[in-house]
């Protein structure tokens, strides 16, 4: 039995990388699925290929840190599906403009902060209610390794990361009454188009990369753990930052 049947999926920054491969299994698995993407041109291919292959998808070009954005895919995805049971603030990511808080630009803070954890907010605060309304669901957010151990270079991408990990904890207690759980993947170094091009750039990245004790991450180990979260199977999962490390923290 597909393990999201009847369901509705919200999933933002999905028109590449771990979001279109969340977008893709979840679609496989029985979900109508929302492709919340800034980029036009990818979020419409997303959709397309998954209604291509006998799914059900809908694009809604959204920016994650605009509340009227936020609000308006929120709203169409009710409008066009009928409802919203599971939430995936996938959207975010570091960039090579990153470095020790004494020398990373101001600028590139406040781009991390607002697109990781901003958007993370806004997505939450207009899905939620609409998740409640829909009987219970789940929130999952993305977090970071970077937000379970020190990793040099990124400092402005961590401080975003390790408050979204305090914000899931966080939100599972505040709407646990209304059935809706909160948890968090933690992806490693992940082989997206845009990590592996950092990944060439990054002495750091590449040196941290070996320690990987089971190779590095693909965009569907995380999302096969996002599908966990998405299901009933985690329906006593709820506070978690579930950690896709390939044996990095205990390496």
């Amino acid at each position: 039995m597909a393990r999201l049947k009847d369901k509705i999926a919200l999933i933002t920054g999905a028109g590449s990388g771990i979001g279109r491969a969340s977008a893709d299994l979840f679609a496989r698995e029985g979900a109508s699925v929302v492709i919340a993407e800034f980029d036009p041109r990818t979020g419409a291919d997303a959709a397309a290929a998954i209604n291509a292959a006998g799914g059900r998808a809908l694009f809604v070009q959204t920016d994650v840190t605009d509340e009227a954005s936020v609000s308006a895919a929120v709203a169409t995805t009710v409008a066009h599906f009928g409802g919203l049971h599971i939430l995936y603030n996938n959207a975010g990511g570091s960039t090579l403009q990153d470095g020790p808080l004494t020398e990373a630009p101001i600028d590139e803070f406040w781009r991390a902060i607002k697109l990781d954890l901003l958007g993370t907010w806004l997505m939450s605060r207009h899905a939620i209610p609409e998740i409640v309304r829909s009987g219970g669901g789940s929130v999952i957010n993305a977090s970071s390794i970077v937000a379970l151990m020190g990793w040099p270079g990124k400092d402005a991408y961590t401080a975003s990361k390790g408050a979204i990990s305090a914000l899931t904890r966080s939100m599972a207690v505040e709407f646990a009454a209304d059935k809706v759980r909160v948890n968090a993947v933690a992806p490693c170094v992940t082989r997206t188009a845009r990590v592996m091009a950092q990944f060439a750039e990054n002495e750091t990245t590449r040196t941290i990369a070996e320690r990987h004790l089971v190779g590095l991450a693909e965009p569907d180990d995380v999302a096969q753990a996002a599908l966990f979260l998405a299901s009933d199977e985690s329906a006593r999962t709820t506070g978690h930052i579930l950690a896709v490390d390939s044996g990095l923290t205990i390496s």
